[in-house]
């Protein structure tokens, strides 16, 4: 695997290529096999065309799971995925990063809540940061996803979170450690995904429950890309300031992605535990920090 990188010499460009190993800055998987491992339940994972694509199954037997075979601090992660068709309420399509950790959990989390024939698919994000969670957003998608491919990424930096959808960042997470906030920064995480059944909460908080006559149930994954510094690996790697993920135009969302995520905030938010006064009478203060 090999990453060309451009640099300027005396008004000449060059070409530097560098053979990126395990150890260091990773990207681009070509199969699932070379960065993913089965977790749960291998024979409800099918791999289609030489592992590039992967179908994940739920029935009344088992859902199943993978995840990478290493862990990351900070980069990006992203995957193409097509969710459950038709009747899928009850269903759950995760894709997140976890520190796998029991004490002090930092996790990053895609989870995409199926609902009944016709009714839009709702994606609700969450932030765990040293061992905090209850940060739930939730967005109705503005398309059916279940239709096409579409990509989901998370960007993790020393400056923000941002989860995307198709290049439209749908929720920020600013780095407000100055505040008293807690971050996310000093644990790798692993990247994983999921397929289950949690018809006890997933559509209208438990009100609609998965019909199993319509199982078994699929989802897709492709187009698995991870670039972010490995771990173990080199120390100086996650702290490196020349990483493309940490460079001055993924420090902020640029005025097209402010104009998108606005689009998102007005449009297709659904729930908001910043404005859950049920929940949180005093608003959160990672509430106050804008984007």
């Amino acid at each position: 695997m090999a990453i060309f990188y451009p640099f300027k010499n005396n008004g000449v460009f060059f070409m530097l290529l560098l053979w990126i190993v395990v150890s260091s800055v990773w990207g681009r998987p070509a199969t699932f096999n070379q960065d993913f491992h089965v977790t749960w339940s291998e024979p409800h994972i099918k791999q289609i065309d030489q592992g590039r694509t992967i179908q994940l199954t739920l029935d009344q037997g088992s859902g199943c799971g993978f995840a990478s075979k290493v862990k990351y601090l900070f980069g990006r992660v992203s995957m193409k995925i097509k969710l459950v068709p038709g009747d899928s309420a009850g269903t759950v399509t995760a894709f997140y990063m976890n520190s796998d950790t029991d004490s002090v959990r930092d996790e990053l989390d895609f989870e995409f809540l199926g609902n009944r024939t016709g009714q839009p698919y709702t994606v609700q994000t969450n932030i765990y940061a040293h061992g905090k969670g209850d940060r739930e957003q939730r967005v109705n998608l503005w398309f059916d996803p279940s239709a096409d491919f579409h990509t989901y990424s998370i960007l993790w930096n020393h400056h923000h979170i941002v989860f995307y959808v198709d290049e439209v960042p749908i929720r920020v997470y600013k780095n407000n450690e100055a505040k008293g906030i807690p971050y996310p920064k000093m644990q790798a995480m692993g990247v994983f995904s999921t397929l289950w059944e949690a018809d006890n909460w997933a559509t209208r908080g438990g009100l609609e429950k998965i019909n199993w006559s319509k199982a078994p149930f699929y989802a897709y994954y492709k187009d698995f890309d991870i670039e972010g510094c490995a771990i173990p690996g080199p120390t100086t790697c996650s702290t490196n300031p020349k990483n493309w993920w940490e460079g001055v135009e993924y420090q902020a969302l640029s005025a097209i992605e402010a104009r998108r995520y606005r689009w998102v905030r007005m449009n297709h938010v659904i729930y908001d535990y910043c404005q859950d006064k049920s929940r949180y009478p005093m608003t959160p203060h990672e509430c106050l920090s804008g984007i």
